[in-house]
């Protein structure tokens, strides 16, 4: 699911983004209880929403793929 409109100041910039500007990841919670990930640069195309379930799932996820990606 895709929403738009989502309050500017509630994006927190992911802690991997580079501080060079424009490209970074960004999630907020949305006032319905699910976790929004969007992209700074392209805001007006909207954010992903997921459940927090789905959302923790897929973050434990990625130290296993970098791993795989280093072998």
């Amino acid at each position: 699911m895709i929403r738009h409109d989502l309050p500017e100041q509630k994006w927190h910039k992911s802690s991997h983004s580079a501080d060079e500007g424009g490209t970074c990841v960004e999630t907020q919670p949305t006032t319905d209880g699910l976790i929004a990930i969007g992209d700074s640069k392209a805001r007006t195309r909207g954010a992903f929403v997921f459940t927090p379930e789905a959302w923790a799932a897929f973050t434990r996820g990625i130290p296993e793929v970098r791993e795989r990606d280093v072998r």
